[in-house]
């Protein structure tokens, strides 16, 4: 038994499925630019606060110790900063002191490793920026030893020159390892928000694409229900009428059975109009009370099943429904018991009862094989009871939409027992 309804490939749905991806990658680019825009702000501030806090903390240790130490008559007195604790709070701590034209000799120096002083032409250089600036100088100059320090100077003041330079060095190297990994916490923190966004817009365009495509897809199934359904009895309206059209004159059985299909043809298109229409949202469902049994035996009444014998049994029942919608599953149950029921050999034998909200309809024919009781409520199948078509899908939506179900019901014996049950509506 298969399915004639496809499930892919429907280029109105594709193309909606497209959509929904592209706007998901849009609504990811979006949030990446933002969020990568927002982490390079971030981490260029982090960098310019560590710079700025970096230079702030050197420039103070700096003035600091060279407050701390003095010159008197020409002679540099350098004994505090044996004592003082921010002498050796630093990476590098140096005192120069130059005479004349000599170059700039170290006078005091912690610790005491003459590669953590830059090359001895650095050393000129920083001595003579600071007295030229007369003031703390920031620079950053790689040491003897290859460490990469950030240097500040201060003057020492004699009488009324500079008589020293205090030189105090911090390595940056921990202040950059924090700053690469707060960027790096930044990035993973981003990427994660990047996929928790794209999660969310492809779920939220999901969400409001949902509807379309249902929409979209109900008319698909709408017209190839309505191209399945209509197509047998076309056929069969064209024998008859080019039989009819082959005789010397039009034989009255001829002419019935072509106003029987016209008949069956529009209350197909009126059926499956409605559905497509309750489906599409454009008709209301207007559920009313109404006597179920009543609507049965008028069912079966305006069918005329051409002499097939329809024995219907009723008892006093309401239900809540759309009676157009009911009239439509009754007459699809009838029809199928018809269409099918007939035991080898013989004619179709078909009884409807009504009792409690429940339509049942029985016929003697070959019967529904267990596996396929469920399956044959499925659009369009075709299998052991052949040609059944959407009749039973129809009396399924239907059943659905008024809060019931429809079921194949074991029978003992041959045939098959099809039931509409419904909620009984009890009258106050």
């Amino acid at each position: 038994m298969t399915t004639g309804r496809p499930t892919t490939g429907r280029p109105a749905v594709a193309r909606l499925r497209r959509m929904r991806w592209a706007l998901t990658l849009l609504y990811a680019a979006l949030s990446t630019v933002s969020l990568v825009t927002l982490v390079v702000i971030a981490a260029s501030i982090d960098a310019r606060s560590g710079s700025q806090d970096l230079d702030a903390q050197l420039r103070g240790r700096a003035e600091g110790l060279s407050r701390a130490v003095w010159i008197d008559e020409g002679v540099l007195h350098l004994e505090p900063l044996s004592e003082d604790d921010l002498a050796t709070v630093s990476d590098v701590t140096a005192v120069l002191q130059r005479t004349g034209s000599q170059p700039a000799q170290v006078r005091w120096l912690w610790p005491e490793r003459d590669d953590a002083l830059p090359p001895a032409g650095r050393l000129d250089e920083l001595w003579a920026a600071t007295v030229e600036a007369q003031e703390p100088v920031l620079t950053t100059i790689v040491a003897s030893d290859g460490r990469t320090l950030r240097w500040a100077t201060a003057p020492v003041w004699g009488t009324d020159e500079i008589g020293a330079v205090l030189l105090v060095a911090i390595d940056p190297a921990p202040q950059e390892r924090g700053h690469t990994e707060l960027v790096l916490g930044l990035a993973a923190g981003c990427a994660v928000l990047v996929l928790a966004s794209a999660g969310a817009g492809h779920l939220l365009s999901g969400q409001s694409m949902r509807r379309s495509m249902r929409v979209l897809d109900q008319q698909e199934q709408f017209l190839a229900e309505a191209a399945h359904e209509l197509r047998t009895p076309l056929a069969t309206l064209r024998l008859a009428m080019e039989g009819g059209m082959s005789a010397a004159a039009p034989e009255p059985a001829v002419l019935r059975d072509a106003v029987r299909l016209v008949d069956h043809l529009d209350r197909l298109v009126a059926g499956l109009l409605t559905r497509a229409r309750i489906d599409a949202g454009t008709r209301p469902l207007e559920l009313t009370p109404l006597r179920l049994d009543l609507l049965v035996e008028q069912v079966v009444d305006d069918m005329a099943p051409a002499g097939a014998p329809v024995a219907v049994r009723t008892e006093p029942t309401v239900v809540r429904g759309d009676p157009d919608l009911l009239a439509q599953a009754i007459r699809n149950l009838v029809e199928n018991a018809l269409r099918h029921g007939a035991p080898d050999g013989g004619a179709a034998v078909v009884e409807v009862s009504v009792a409690a909200g429940t339509v049942g309809v029985r016929d003697h024919g070959p019967g529904i094989a267990a596996p396929d009781r469920e399956r044959i409520f499925s659009d369009r199948v075709t299998g052991g009871r052949a040609g059944i078509g959407v009749g039973l899908a129809i009396v399924r939506w239907v059943a659905d939409l008024h809060g019931g179900r429809a079921r194949v019901v074991p029978v003992d014996g041959s045939g098959a027992l099809v039931e509409l049950e419904l909620p009984v509506f009890i009258v106050r």
